[in-house]
Formats: C-alpha cells, structure tokens, sequence
C-alpha cells in the first residue's frame, strides 16, 4: 500500500464547520460506530453517503487495480467530512472509505445532502465548494487511474470518450497511442480493433462507447415503477441547462437528458466574450461546467449519454422513449435538443471525421494540432472565435468564408481582431472542395488558393434542427419547431377540449415546450438561449398549476 495523503488540509476542500452546522448536519444523518478497517463506503456503491467524522479517523482510498496497490489519497479527521461531488451527480462511488481505528461517524444520505444545499445557503455553499474542488483535486492524482482510456489518438471513438469524460468532470486519465503504437504488456493482451479500452476499477471494456461508460459509473436514467418527474428537459445546451436550474431551484422535480454531455454547441466554444458578466471572456467549456455543476446543487438528475428516440402524450401525462428502450413518466417536457452539426458535401469527408475534422475548438481539439497550419470555414462568431484561439496557440490559421462581407454574420470586435492578426490568413468568396491525406488530414484544397497544408479542418458552417425524433409537433420546413403563437392553425384542434391556446414556449402538443436554437425564430445567441430556457418554466408552473416556491 502507498500513500498520497492529500488531507485536504486547504480550508476550500476541507472546510472548518460551526458547531450549529455540524448539528444541522448530524440532525439528519445516521448514527454509526466503527472499527478499524471498516469500511463506511466501497467503490462500486450507487448509493453510498456523505460520512461524517465525530471521532477517530477515515482515510479515503483508492483501491488495488490489476496493474498496481492500493493508495490512500486522503485522511479525514474529527468534524470533517469524506465525500466528493459524485454525492450530488449520482455517479457510483470510485474510491473506498474505511476507519483507522475506533470512532463514531454520520451517514447522510443523498435526498437530505441536496435538501441541506437547497436551504442552508452558508453551508451549503461550503460543502459544493469542498465537494467541487476535491473533484479537481482528485483529477490530478492517483484517483485518475480507477478510469483509465486507452485508444488511437486519431480515433473518433476515443475523442468521443475523452471528450465525454471531460464535459462531466470525471475523475480519469486518457493514455493516447500512435498509430503504430504497441498493446502488448506483460498483463493483457489486447487487438488493435479493440480499442478504444476503457479499464473501469481496473476491468477493462473493449470498444468502449460513452453510453456503456456511462452505464457502468451508474450515471445513465434509472426509474422506478411509480417515478414520474414534473419535466423532463431534452437537451443539455444552454438553454436546456438554464430550464432545469430555474424549475428545480423553484420547487419542481427536474430529469435532464443529453444525447452526449451537456453543453451542446457553447461547450465547443473556445471563447465567449459576449455574455453579460464576464468582461474578459469565459470559456464554453468552463461556462458550461459551472452552469452543470449549479444543475447539480438543485437537484436535477443530469443523465448523459441518453437519447430521446420518442415523445407522446398518455393521458395526463408524456411518455418519453430512449433509443435504447426505456420510458419516462412526465407531467411535462420542454424539447431543448438543439442542432446537429452541418458536413461540407465532400469526397472523403467522413473518411477525416476524427482524423483531422473537427467540429469545436477547445484544448481537447488543440492537442491534436499542436502549432500546425489549420483550416477553419465558417462566417459567423463561432468560426471567428475558433480562428483566433487556435491562433493564438501556435496554429497558422486559414479563414475561408463563403460571403464577401465578413461583418455579415460576426461580431465587429471579431472582425477587427480577425483582420490584425498575423497568424490568419483570410479567404473571401471562397469555398473547400478538396481533402486530401494517408490515414489523417494532410491537406485542405481551397477554390480560390489552391491546396494548403492542413493538420486540422475545423467546420462551422451552423447546423440542423434535431426535431428527427418529434416529428408529432408542429414544425417549419426546415424543421425548427413552432411554439406559441407562431404554432399553425391547423396544428391546434388538441387544444379545443383545453380551452385554450399555446403558452409562451409551448409547442402544438400540450405541456411539451421548446428553447433555443431548436425553436423557430430563437436568436442563436448563449445568452438568448439561457433566457428562454428560464422564460419556458415560467409557462410549466402555469401549464402545472404548481406555485412558483
């Protein structure tokens, strides 16, 4: 056995409590003595507690994997507390506790640590605080190795799970390999088309999908026979993220649903200067993560990978269907499932997808470019924020816009900034026409300059309305959906035994709702986003008849 010892001695991580809060915390938890080695919680446990310490010692402990001992990452002593931010999100437990010797601890379940933070505003912000930075903490240390990835460093599939792992703020570490990197090892055996391996506590998953990562964890939807939530929100963007807070901070029992992990486009966002109190810009990604992580305090289940396949109305209530088969139970829906990312129409596009195409531009994408020359086509702010990042990191950077104005659709700030500086070359009028490489993108061919190196081809050229899956709703032909007073005639005969017409918000389907940019005529802007999806719980609570708490 070794021993890392964090001992979380930083008050932020561990911090020093009242005496009237250690009894409101006490007040709720259950009493229970132990022995030396014990073990008050195991990795693997779904649903394990916050464990107080009155007395003794709890050292927190990372358990022996195949391929190395155990490791104790963390001592808590009297009046402290172990635990991590997996307590609020529902992932499984992927350390171990266990006492030093004799003492008494408090087992506070779940439901009372989330009710604890929804009314104690001092305390409660003390221990988000403690739970959120020991999650930051244990990141850098040997707890990274109890979810370990393995794969290609080329491979869409194991971006696709460095990139999940990532917008949930797991505790992991991603081992990339050459293309012609080596599997042998003196304690597995593996193939080359087994990869992406994921070692989960040290097992290892073959071809490892974020879906059964998730599964594994305990972070995917698990119902009850009698569980049917106030809403459910069907997208984990910015408009979808800002809808639960606002109903679960206002009383209502909230699902979130994301087809990957939350933060849809804005998470892809390098950055964003644009969004009202952040003068200096903030990142989608971070952005994102703060916004997840206040979801989380008010209690909303934040399930992702989960994919929405079906929506209909049973009664009183909506039954929603997941791809992979399980239903929900609703009162009501609010549909804020966004965009799907547009493809130039290409020779050999897909044969690039996670080999040198990208569709965001964040430090997961830069580490595949490292200072090369880069493509990035797009003429609106998202392809203008993306150019200057990935300049301002090293890579010469092709603009290619299709219009001759580039102030057209992007910010004036943006386009000043795009002009001055030196790294980019922008390509007016110009189209791709061509892709070009042996196994990973080598080169990009622009129409009106010719093939130009390229280690990256970054695409912003807008998306698609995902409304593929609730085709039952009233939609434009381009496919956004109609909420409202925009909802056609024709579309309203359910609402006659109503008495009334759509809400703000509201689709032709009653009680189901529509935000962001998935709804025809949202300004595709964050910040517009974020108020929709708060506006939208405004017509729930009415559609509910459920005061606002």
């Amino acid at each position: 056995m070794t021993t890392t010892d964090l001992s979380f001695t930083d008050p932020e991580l561990d911090p020093q409590l009242t005496e009237a809060q250690w009894e409101k915390l006490i007040a709720h938890a259950t009493p229970r003595d132990v022995y030396r080695g014990d073990y008050v919680f195991r990795s693997g446990e779904r649903d394990y507690p916050m464990v107080l310490v009155e007395s003794g010692e709890v050292e927190v402990v990372r358990d022996a994997l195949r391929w190395i001992g155990e490791e104790v990452v963390a001592t808590m002593g009297p009046r402290s507390f172990a635990g991590e931010l997996g307590l609020l999100n529902g992932q499984s437990a992927f350390l171990s506790a266990r006492a030093t010797g004799p003492g008494r601890v408090w087992c506070l379940a779940r439901p009372d640590l989330r009710r604890i933070l929804a009314q104690e505003d001092e305390l409660g912000d003390a221990i988000l605080h403690a739970l959120w930075a020991r999650r930051e903490l244990l990141r850098r240390g040997p707890a990274a190795l109890t979810l370990k990835f393995v794969g290609y460093e080329a491979s869409a599939e194991f971006l696709a799970l460095r990139r999940f792992a990532e917008r949930l703020d797991l505790v992991h570490t991603a081992v990339p390999m050459p293309p012609d990197g080596s599997l042998s090892h003196p304690l597995h055996d593996y193939a080359p088309e087994d990869l992406p391996i994921a070692f989960v506590q040290g097992e290892p998953i073959v071809r490892a999908t974020p879906g059964v990562i998730a599964d594994q964890l305990g972070l995917s939807y698990e119902a009850t026979d009698d569980d049917v939530v106030d809403l459910v929100v069907i997208g984990g963007g910015p408009a979808g993220l800002a809808a639960s807070i606002y109903a679960a901070s206002e009383g209502l029992s909230t699902l979130l649903l994301e087809a990957i992990a939350p933060g849809g486009q804005a998470a892809s966002t390098s950055r964003i200067e644009n969004f009202l109190g952040f003068p200096f810009g903030v990142s989608g990604g971070a952005l994102i993560g703060q916004a997840t992580l206040q979801a989380i305090k008010f209690g909303v289940r934040v399930c992702a990978p989960c994919e929405t396949a079906a929506l209909r109305p049973v009664g009183d209530e909506l039954e929603l269907t997941l791809t992979d088969g399980r239903t929900i139970r609703a009162r009501s829906a609010i549909v804020a499932s966004g965009a799907a990312y547009r493809r130039l129409r290409l020779e050999r596009w897909e044969d690039f997808e996670g080999a040198g195409i990208h569709y965001a531009a964040t430090p997961l994408e830069l580490k595949q470019v490292t200072e090369s020359p880069v493509v990035v086509v797009g003429g609106a702010n998202s392809a203008g924020q993306a150019a200057l990042y990935l300049a301002a990191n090293g890579c010469p950077v092709h603009l290619v816009v299709r219009g001759t104005d580039l102030g057209a659709r992007m910010s004036s700030y943006l386009v000043d900034r795009l002009i001055e500086a030196p790294r980019i070359q922008v390509h007016r009028s110009s189209n791709i026409v061509g892709l070009d490489g042996n196994g990973h993108l080598e080169s990009v061919s622009i129409d009106t300059a010719g093939p130009v190196e390229a280690r990256g081809l970054f695409c912003f050229i807008g998306a698609e309305p995902a409304t593929s899956w609730v085709q039952a709703l009233d939609r434009d032909q381009a496919g956004f959906i109609r909420t409202g007073v925009d909802v056609s005639p024709e579309a309203l005969a359910p609402w006659e035994p109503l008495g009334r017409g759509p809400l703000p918000f509201e689709t032709s389907v009653p009680r189901v709702f529509a935000v962001g940019d998935v709804r025809r005529g949202s300004m595709k802007r964050v910040a517009a986003a974020v108020g929709e999806g708060s506006s939208a719980v405004a017509s729930v609570h009415q559609v509910l008849g459920v005061p606002v708490a």
